[in-house]
């Protein structure tokens, strides 16, 4: 009985681990992990980077079209410096500016 109960205590340890909630730092990612799905879906960073410029910027529009496009702009000027280690929002601020 203890060891069914042993067993059962341990895979309730292990689910629970599986879903530890994760840090990441955006500004870290750089090019070659946005292009090799390391750190998230790129289309999940995409669109978390679209929100952060907006609020920056004191916009609430979402344009879905734009947001898709842009994502598209960033994944061609990532793909050019995949393998140097220039970072997502550096090649964004590149692309479109600083958000005002």
């Amino acid at each position: 009985m203890a060891k069914r109960i042993s067993v059962a205590l341990i895979a309730c340890l292990a689910t629970a681990s599986a879903y530890a909630q994760v840090t990441i730092d955006v500004s870290k990612i750089t090019c070659k992990q946005y292009l090799a799905f390391a750190v998230a879906d790129p289309r999940d960073i995409a669109i978390w980077l679209s929100g952060y410029y907006h609020g920056k910027s004191g916009s609430t529009i979402l344009e879905p079209q734009t947001l898709q496009g842009n994502a598209e702009k960033l994944k061609a000027a990532c793909f050019l410096q995949a393998n140097s280690e220039s970072n997502v929002m550096q090649v964004i601020e590149k692309l479109f500016g600083q958000p005002k």
